[in-house]
């Protein structure tokens, strides 16, 4: 956690609230706001998900400025239209390290799909390269996502950029004895793996009217909510693109399953490759993938398989028994 963000009084329980027993349903899940291109970033994960014979279906929460154009074209790719309302923090004239930072407080609401017992968060900019429905198989009672990276210039303000430390590589510079202990672990809101609760959503709402807004908003917000039952997973789970030059010792990209298009310049539906690291050949490889999956008319979904109700979950079950579990990981304390 940035030490910026402040923990004093923070009333969050860091509990995941017992799972929902009535539903047995789960969902890929994603967040769109307005009328802009990201819709093109919702497109590519639902065929990259149809790629991949992912057995679960796209939910898209979208807010009420999102146009019935962009929405029609969604549901044509089988993904499930969820109408949110907006949240806002407290204070939302805070400053963020992105404008639209303040409206990812809407993704909350997600919490609030009961109708699902398990659902996997997936942001627009990302795309899956191989089945990850295995995910969902990890035990109940805990939040699942990747550490991120403390290098970028984003994170300028925090005391990890000022004395170098991060997290993905702690040997190299350890945290100093005089500032006491480490902070805790620390994840990427990209991607991550959740009950949805109607218990839990309440709380943050709770929540967030005591919590004073920070610069990443609701990644701050759901690192303190949940730093009790965090648990890391690899970082072939969301390969935010500064891995590649900030940490390859870190990265084999053959095995990489998720690749997070969230650098400047790296969204493949703007990619120019002049703004700085897009010029390199693994960046021109990954846009390319991207490009791939997007223009492929055989992954669009054919009309007479866009019949299940919404809600329903394609039947794979032969998939989900081939997939392995996978290899979580919690560092040790030298690497908080």
């Amino acid at each position: 956690m940035a030490p910026e963000v402040p923990v004093n009084g923070f009333s969050g329980k860091g509990k995941v609230s017992a799972p929902n027993t009535g539903y047995s349903k789960r969902a890929y899940v994603t967040f769109l706001a307005g009328n802009g291109d990201y819709v093109m970033g919702v497109v590519g994960l639902a065929k990259g998900l149809r790629k991949v014979n992912s057995a679960y279906r796209l939910v898209v929460a979208v807010l009420p400025d999102v146009p019935e154009d962009h929405r029609k074209i969604l549901r044509s790719q089988g993904c499930i239209i969820r109408e949110i309302e907006p949240i806002y923090p407290p204070e939302h004239q805070t400053q963020f390290a992105m404008a639209y930072y303040v409206i990812n407080y809407s993704k909350l609401r997600m919490w609030n799909f009961e109708e699902f017992s398990k659902m996997l968060y997936l942001d627009a900019d990302i795309q899956v390269y191989d089945n990850i429905d295995h995910l969902f198989d990890t035990p109940d009672g805990y939040f699942y996502a990747v550490m991120d990276c403390f290098c970028e210039k984003t994170w300028s303000h925090s005391l990890q950029y000022s004395i170098g430390y991060c997290q993905q590589c702690p040997e190299k510079v350890t945290w100093p004895a005089k500032m006491g202990s480490p902070p805790p672990l620390y994840f990427n809101a990209g991607m991550y793996v959740f009950e949805p609760s109607r218990l839990t959503f309440e709380n943050l709402l709770e929540t967030l009217q005591i919590t004073q807004p920070t610069l990443f908003a609701e990644q701050d917000f759901l690192n303190m909510y949940f730093q009790k039952v965090y648990k890391p997973i690899p970082l072939v789970y969301n390969l935010v693109m500064a891995m590649l030059w900030r940490h390859p010792e870190n990265v084999e990209l053959d095995k990489v399953k998720v690749v997070h298009y969230c650098a400047a310049g790296s969204k493949p539906w703007r990619y120019t490759g002049k703004e700085e690291n897009m010029d390199r050949e693994d960046v021109k490889m990954l846009v390319a993938k991207w490009w791939d999956i997007y223009n492929d008319e055989s992954l669009d979904l054919k009309a007479e398989e866009n019949t299940l109700p919404e809600g329903d979950s394609f039947s794979r079950s032969s998939i989900m028994a081939a997939m392995p579990e996978p290899a979580i990981y919690i560092p040790a304390p030298s690497a908080a």
